[in-house]
């Protein structure tokens, strides 16, 4: 990609999140920040050694930015999905699952600089504790006013509580993150707060740090919300040695990740499905097989149904790849209904491939079923352009023994049976016998 693109569609991603943090960059600045990133991802995209930890990079790059808002991802996914089409036309198979794989390692480093960056924060809050314990000799006296404007207007969580763990002071945002007013947050203990089955947890964590004498331990746990789904915190929780006669004490400061958490779940699964049809990817169809294989006992059975639809390039042909990727999205549809109807999944590999996994036990008959299900999913004329068009599919059947096995070679027998339906003429459903070529 030339520089002049790259900055063209700089401008466009910079005109998509600007608006989503303070950017201490002019314009012109973050534009070329940008356009440098976009060169590498697209590069990144289109190298023989196809490596997708590059985009982590770019998504640390923008919480460098203060580009903190989790909207950047959702705002971000059309440049990827920009520079899938850019390369699709030199690596036509699997370019899906680059694009895929880029943003979601992009995701993965915005989401991991992000939390760096809360952690770095509760630090230097910790820090600005310790200095004002040291200058007053008393960080308990909370009349200091130095002390006390820290507390009060903290963007972090605080909460004072004493080695029993009983709160002795919070700060509003503590009280705003368990909607509860902080003088009934005082004198109740701060795992009365959180979820249920957490709370032994949380103690025992605060029980081994008190115990230890010093040091500071990190604890990520659920608390209810009011008619709500349950909430997220990340507490750094600091046990204080006493000085002049006083106790020992606690500091626990904390965040609300609730929403980092929502983000983390919705990138993992964006980095598990199909961005034109929302079916599984490889990576998820992957995952389902080593499962498959590690749980399996000596006599468990598969199935595999390898699909490919028939004369595709020719709708791609004479009605435009716009019309191929709509087609290829309703079929999705069919496939995904019929799989969720009767227990297994169907994956997208890319281009007008599709593969369904019928999870143990599976037998030949209820493994031929499924297949002769799909097909019949696809009877009905589809709508292209204003135009009614059937679809056949080839089909290539395997119904292997799992307990052990080596999961690419099951794909790659899986594919096996597809050429060989597609060697006979196409429109067949052809079961594949590994040990019978």
């Amino acid at each position: 990609m030339d520089r002049d693109e790259a900055m063209r569609r700089a401008k466009s991603w910079w005109s998509a999140v600007s608006d989503l943090g303070n950017v201490p960059l002019s314009t012109r600045d973050a534009q070329v920040v940008l356009a440098d990133l976009i060169g590498e991802l697209s590069a990144a995209l289109d190298a023989e050694n196809f490596d997708p930890t590059i985009a982590e990079r770019a998504g640390a790059t923008f919480v460098g930015m203060r580009l903190s808002n989790p909207k950047v991802l959702a705002r971000s996914a059309n440049v990827f999905a920009g520079l899938d089409r850019k390369v699709q036309s030199l690596i036509p198979d699997g370019v899906s699952n680059r694009s895929a794989a880029l943003f979601g390692s992009f995701g993965h480093g915005y989401a991991a600089a992000l939390r760096s960056s809360i952690l770095a924060d509760q630090h230097a809050l910790h820090h600005a504790m310790s200095v004002a314990r040291r200058q007053t000799q008393d960080a308990l006296r909370l009349s200091d006013t130095r002390f006390r404007a820290v507390f009060e207007h903290a963007a972090v969580a605080i909460a004072i509580a004493d080695t029993d763990g009983v709160l002795i002071d919070v700060n509003p945002a503590l009280s705003t993150i368990f909607a509860t007013r902080a003088e009934k947050l005082r004198g109740t203990k701060l795992s009365d707060h959180l979820h249920p089955d957490d709370r032994g947890r949380f103690d025992e964590v605060c029980a081994e740090l008190v115990a230890t004498g010093e040091g500071t331990v990190r604890v990520e746990t659920r608390f209810p919300r009011k008619g709500k789904n349950d909430g997220w915190a990340l507490f750094a929780i600091t046990l204080i040695k006493g000085v002049d006669g006083h106790d020992d004490y606690v500091l626990a400061s904390g965040e609300d990740v609730t929403d980092r958490r929502a983000l983390q779940a919705e990138l993992y699964d964006q980095a598990r499905r199909d961005p034109l049809t929302g079916l599984p990817n490889r990576l998820l169809l992957r995952e389902a097989l080593d499962t498959a294989i590690s749980s399996a006992a000596p006599t468990d059975r598969i199935g595999l149904c390898f699909l490919d639809l028939d004369g595709f390039k020719t709708i791609n042909d004479r009605y435009g790849h716009g019309a191929g990727d709509r087609l290829l999205a309703a079929v999705a549809s069919r496939l995904g209904k019929q799989a969720a109807e009767n227990g297994y999944i169907v994956a997208r590999l890319g281009g007008d491939e599709f593969i369904a996994l019928i999870p143990v036990p599976a037998e030949p008959a209820t493994v031929l079923a499924a297949a002769q299900g799909m097909i019949a999913a696809l009877d009905e004329p589809f709508e292209v352009e204003d135009h009614k068009t059937t679809v056949s599919v080839s089909i290539g059947v395997l119904v292997p023994s799992v307990a052990g096995a080596d999961p690419d070679k099951l794909l790659d027998s899986a594919d096996a049976a597809l050429y060989r339906a597609k060697a006979d003429g196409g429109g067949v459903l052809f079961i594949h016998d590994p040990g019978n070529p």
